[in-house]
């Protein structure tokens, strides 16, 4: 490991609106060249957010370079947090987006949390998961070694046999297979040199499985690493049951949200880009923001 533990993790709230989306959004918005249009309609709603009162030393974005190189320069010209992906989109294996040159283009935006998404099951196909621990040890050790943070974003598939177990229901393994599955993953991909600073964790109902994966990201001395909610497109009651159950656990530090918030207002676009309320797609998207903030840090039930 090529980084002190002392030096590792990120224990400040973070609000991150993420819109990092690239092959997802082409289809949303049905037309690649109003893909930045979408992204700048998202940064307006987020700055308004802030305007109105969101809490701007923990707000930030996760925008893209491909689609939203100017929001992410005037995100961090404006003192926001920025975060940036690495990975290659719509790939069921993490690759880079730039291959080797990876490094170049994480400088070249200087953001604050360079960040992975990445589909890992613990019991899923062994060789895939080996070449995955090799490529984003690669990261973390180059992301380590230039003082720079590292936001995971896992994603745990479920296997066939896996669904098979809970009769096919997706809700079942959700609850009863999902979080002893990410806390295993996230066992391995530590074990295999992948040292995250934030791990961005798929929401879950149970307060005491999420507070069992906080400890584990925190384990032997990773005292200051953390979690932050993903909302993965769900509707509001259901994030919002997902950021209650976190709320206040030591070791989770706010969320990083994104179709949740701009879904609608982004759909209302493609549909007229022209002809489409923006001052209202703009408000609505600030409300949905400030509305989790709000969410997330009312729910203060004990552990």
């Amino acid at each position: 490991m090529s980084i002190g533990l002392d030096e590792l993790g990120y224990d400040e709230r973070l609000y991150i609106l993420a819109f990092d989306h690239r092959g997802s959004f082409e289809k949303m918005v049905g037309d690649v060249e109003r893909v930045p249009g979408a992204k700048t309609l998202i940064w307006e709603g987020f700055q308004r957010a802030v305007e109105q009162g969101a809490p701007k030393q923990f707000a930030g974005v996760l925008v893209d370079g491909q689609y939203g190189p100017d929001v992410a320069r005037e995100a961090k010209a404006g003192g926001y947090k920025l975060a940036m992906p690495v990975e290659k989109s719509g790939q069921n294996e993490f690759d880079f987006e730039y291959g080797d040159r990876f490094g170049e283009k994480i400088e070249e935006f200087d953001p604050d949390f360079s960040k992975v998404l990445v589909r890992y099951n613990p019991e899923g196909d062994r060789s895939m998961n080996e070449r995955q621990v090799e490529k984003l040890r690669r990261l973390s050790e180059w992301l380590h070694e230039h003082h720079r943070k590292y936001l995971f974003e896992l994603l745990v598939p479920a296997e066939d046999a896996q669904l098979a177990s809970v009769d096919g229901d997706t809700d079942r393994h959700d609850t009863e297979l999902r979080p002893e599955l990410m806390m295993e993953a996230i066992l391995q991909l530590q074990n295999g040199g992948v040292e995250a600073d934030i791990w961005k964790i798929e929401g879950i109902e149970d307060r005491e499985a999420c507070n069992e994966i906080a400890q584990l990201v925190r384990r032997e001395g990773r005292d200051d690493v953390s979690c932050v909610v993903l909302g993965r497109g769900a509707s509001d009651q259901k994030v919002d049951e997902w950021l209650r159950a976190a709320s206040g656990l030591e070791g989770y530090i706010g969320f990083a949200i994104g179709r949740s918030i701009f879904g609608e207002s982004v759909k209302a676009y493609a549909g007229d880009p022209d002809g489409f309320d923006r001052d209202a797609a703009v408000e609505k998207i600030a409300r949905n923001y400030r509305r989790f903030i709000e969410v997330y840090e009312g729910a203060t039930a004990p552990v």
